[in-house]
């Protein structure tokens, strides 16, 4: 088995990986434009994926992803705006599911979020979230 590398390109000679580019179009459906995520923080999404799926993600999985960091960085409020009343509780539901599992692939997202000060304060608020 290969493994997948991730890679941001160099000096516009070499592209992006599809990985980054299909995490990149994944946020902007998910009403978060990527440029304002660090490209630190996606390739840490990236291999976290990598190491959660060693072949191949799911169809689904970018778009899951951006979906909880989406309402991480934007807060409820927004991402409801943008996206819905279903996906927003379905988010709300996964983040609530990630806090009781402690150590979840979702809790390192959420975490990674509150690490890299992204995450919305409404949602450390609500969630009661701390980097200890």
């Amino acid at each position: 088995m290969v493994k997948r590398r991730s890679s941001l390109g160099f000096l516009g000679l070499f592209g992006r990986s599809g990985d980054l580019r299909q995490l990149d179009d994944a946020l902007r459906k998910a009403d978060l434009h990527p440029a304002l995520v660090p490209e630190g923080v996606k390739l840490t999404i990236v291999n976290l994926m990598n190491d959660r799926w060693p072949d191949e993600p799911p169809a689904d999985a970018y778009s899951s992803v951006a979906q909880l960091c989406g309402y991480c960085v934007a807060g409820p409020d927004v991402f409801e705006q943008a996206n819905g009343r279903e996906p927003t509780l379905a988010v709300e539901r996964r983040i609530e599911a990630a806090l009781e599992a402690g150590d979840s692939f979702d809790a390192q997202i959420v975490l990674m979020t509150l690490h890299a000060k992204l995450i919305n304060p409404e949602v450390v608020e609500r969630y009661e979230l701390s980097a200890e």
